[in-house]
Formats: C-alpha cells, sequence, structure tokens
C-alpha cells in the first residue's frame, strides 16, 4: 500500500502561502507523484473591536481591527524523495507547515 503526505499550510499573508504552493506543486511534478491541491480551506476572520477614545467623553466612536489566516491542503503521495526534497524547502518565518504520513 502506497504512503500518503498531507500537507497543511497556514498563513496570515496570502502571497506567501501561495508562493510556498506553487514550489510544493513544482516537486510533485518534477519527481512525477500523485498530486491533490492546493485545496484552499475557509478563511477565519478574528475581529477586535475598540474604542478611539479612553475616557468616556465624547461621541461613540470605534476602531475596527481584523486578522485573516489563510489555509491550503496538499496532498501527494509519500515516497521519500520528495519528502526530502519537501524538508529542504525554504519556508518564510510567516508560513506555518504540518506534514502527516498516511498508510
Amino acid at each position: 500500500m502506497p504512503q500518503e503526505a498531507r500537507i497543511k499550510l497556514t498563513s496570515t499573508n496570502l502571497l506567501t502561502l501561495e508562493n510556498v504552493c506553487t514550489e510544493i506543486k513544482d516537486i510533485g511534478v518534477k519527481n512525477g507523484i500523485r498530486l491533490k491541491g492546493p485545496h484552499p480551506l475557509p478563511t477565519k476572520k478574528m475581529r477586535v473591536v475598540t474604542r478611539k477614545s479612553p475616557c468616556g467623553q465624547g461621541t461613540n466612536t470605534w476602531d475596527k481591527y481584523e486578522l485573516r489566516v489563510h489555509r491550503r491542503v496538499i496532498d501527494m503521495g509519500g515516497d521519500d524523495r520528495s519528502i526530502r526534497q519537501l524538508m529542504r524547502l525554504k519556508i518564510p518565518e510567516d508560513v506555518y507547515i504540518e506534514v502527516s504520513l498516511t498508510q
């Protein structure tokens, strides 16, 4: 039974996340292994609403801040050569990667 690798990528910067996804796809195409993805998962939006005025005087004005967390999932055949190349990839600091191997 062939081994499979599921790669989960998470980042707040969409451009760097897409660049890492294309690098992983290039590894899969170059090695000729089966590749599915990258599949976009729903974006998590974390919102914080604060008052502009620290005291209670004046009109009620609010500042709204939002942090978006983008996620992608890639399934690929897990042969040793492609996993070694995946481990050697230069991944930016703001992209988090999780690799899990299954049978």
